[in-house]
């Protein structure tokens, strides 16, 4: 009976001296996380954290405050080992793969990152942090498409994720590329006897993140009857650039030969982010004819929902001393890149930016035109980008007196 009651008081004094040791250790762990988060004392942190591995070495928390500790003394190497330490012991610790994932995009160690996301997700298939970190892990390897690629499955998995969806719309509006590339516009009429007319286009893209530069040669030939009665050449030199992260700038100056376009057209536009996805434009355009100069302002004003792109632009216009308005109303759906697209166009009046119509924009500037069509892009076989287009205006061609104008556009251009 004694020998009982001696085994009953030793298991009771054990667990008392086992509960005391716990909270001498959690008291400690506080008092760590407390220099690390608080006063930022690392090396004390580092120090206390030492202590209680010495103390209580199963005890992981130690380790991974350890960990952190090394991280913002820069000590990357012993930072990793402790942070595999804790995962190799327990996965359960999430915050060890937040931390070492971090820790490896931080050195732009893309691999090793992934490999470390990978395991987590295996773990943590529902954690969006993991997925989203992983984004910034394949964003090292600056390859655009596999980053859309990735971006488009966690879309999937995470619908409602509306920074996500802009997030995936403005990487697909990004690319690095070198593009050449033709054009063709084939336009007809219901008019007896006018058209077809026919625009070609040859053009060289050098496409950067910050600037973008584009060349363009032009042949229009316009015929009546079946004969040629109009043809010329334009050549156009184009360019985008970004002035900071919230705005670019596009300019355009093209020359033309008198007969089917312009003698001179420049264009200047300034975009600007505003926040929540929305994006705002001022512009001006002048266009020289043989005998007119034009002047044109223009404003806009889109939205990115998702991978849906709206916009509509307007233009104000000055002829004898009166203003004649014109507005265009864009929707695009992206699809995988930025070069697959669906598209709705719908637009009022005549504008400047209207390329098939430009030879004659003095004559219609006043006159009244409603225009709809639909077009579709896409990339194939990673280098080739072609899209077709058609549209349907119903033009006012002498006061009161109306034509149906059919266009058909195609582009094909090769990219590398």
């Amino acid at each position: 009976m004694k020998k009982v009651v001696f085994i009953l008081i030793f298991n009771l004094i054990y667990s008392i001296g086992l509960q005391a040791q716990k909270i001498d250790t959690d008291s400690l762990l506080v008092k760590t996380a407390f220099e690390l988060n608080t006063n930022k004392n690392y090396a004390k942190t580092i120090e206390l954290s030492r202590l209680g591995i010495k103390k209580a070495p199963n005890y992981l928390d130690f380790h991974l405050v350890l960990g952190r500790a090394f991280w913002m003394t820069q000590q990357k190497d012993s930072a990793r080992f402790y942070f595999n330490h804790v995962i190799t012991e327990n996965p359960k610790y999430k915050e060890a793969f937040s931390y070492l994932s971090k820790l490896e995009i931080e050195e732009k160690n893309s691999n090793n990152a992934i490999v470390v996301l990978d395991k987590a997700i295996t773990f943590y298939p529902e954690e969006k942090e993991f997925y989203l970190l992983k984004s910034d892990a394949i964003a090292l390897e600056k390859d655009d498409e596999k980053s859309i690629q990735y971006l488009n499955s966690v879309a999937e998995k995470f619908p409602d994720d509306k920074n996500l969806q802009n997030q995936l719309t403005e990487l697909k509006l990004k690319s690095v590329s070198d593009r050449i590339g033709l054009n063709y516009n084939f336009t007809t009429f219901s008019r007896n006897g006018v058209g077809p007319w026919h625009l070609i286009g040859l053009q060289y893209i050098r496409e950067r993140k910050k600037l973008t530069l584009i060349g363009r040669v032009n042949f229009a030939d316009r015929r009546y009857f079946g004969e040629s009665v109009n043809s010329g050449f334009q050549s156009e030199f184009e360019t985008y650039f970004t002035h900071g992260k919230k705005s670019y700038s596009f300019a355009n100056v093209a020359l033309g030969d008198n007969t089917v376009f312009p003698t001179l057209r420049a264009a200047y536009s300034f975009f600007h982010t505003l926040g929540k996805s929305w994006e705002g434009d001022l512009g001006v355009r002048y266009t020289r004819t043989v005998d007119k100069d034009l002047g044109t302002g223009v404003v806009g004003i889109g939205k990115y929902v998702g991978s849906y792109w709206f916009n509509l632009k307007s233009y104000w216009q000055w002829e004898n001393s009166k203003m004649y308005p014109a507005f265009t109303a864009t929707t695009r759906y992206y699809f995988d890149t930025k070069y697959d697209y669906a598209t709705v166009i719908a637009g009022y009046g005549t504008s400047p930016d209207e390329r098939v119509t430009l030879g004659q924009f003095q004559q219609r500037v006043a006159l009244s035109s409603y225009r709809i069509g639909a077009g579709y892009y896409k990339l194939l076989w990673e280098h080739y980008c072609v899209g077709l287009q058609g549209m349907v205006n119903r033009q006012e061609y002498t006061p009161n007196a109306f034509q149906n104008e059919f266009d058909l556009f195609f582009s094909i251009q090769y990219k590398f």
